[in-house]
């Protein structure tokens, strides 16, 4: 019926077998840009904002909702993840910051989920944390930057991609 493999001949939806597949080291790099006001930009870059450490609670919610992410994606297998990783690049110019989480594993199933969702909960909770301040902050650009590992092999997202 579909080449997806979330999906059986029939069209039901179903958690992919990976019994027989042999575990490998496996990475992905996600990313996600938050864009806000120059008042709220220059805030958090100061450590100025009344709710505390922006960057640093937003770091410790990324790694844990990597952590999580088999409870929030219906189809995802439960890691036992071996390293999360989220830092935050400031981006003056466009008053952003652009955050990159990165996860890894030795396994028999891949890590993209748990490094967008890393990246997606830490974008959120940098919204969270500023939206007193600036409501019309943005979350743009989550995707998946680079993959290894696996049956699939490498992915790198090339500069020009959607």
């Amino acid at each position: 019926m579909s080449d997806l493999t979330h999906i059986d001949d029939q069209g039901r939806v179903r958690m992919v077998d990976v019994t027989e597949k042999k575990p490998t080291s496996r990475t992905a790099l996600a990313q996600a840009v938050v864009h806000m006001s120059a008042e709220t930009f220059q805030r958090i870059a100061d450590g100025t904002v009344s709710k505390g450490n922006v960057i640093e609670t937003a770091r410790i919610a990324g790694v844990m909702a990597a952590k999580k992410t088999a409870d929030l994606i219906p189809m995802c297998h439960p890691l036992n993840l071996t390293h999360v990783q989220v830092d935050f690049f400031p981006i003056a110019a466009e008053n952003a910051f652009r955050i990159e989480g990165t996860a890894r594993i030795v396994d028999q199933t891949g890590v993209e989920m748990e490094a967008l969702t890393a990246v997606s909960v830490a974008a959120l909770t940098l919204y969270d944390m500023c939206k007193a301040i600036d409501k019309a902050m943005t979350i743009t650009d989550i995707c998946l930057l680079k993959k290894s590992g696996g049956k699939s092999g490498t992915f790198i997202r090339h500069p020009s991609s959607p």
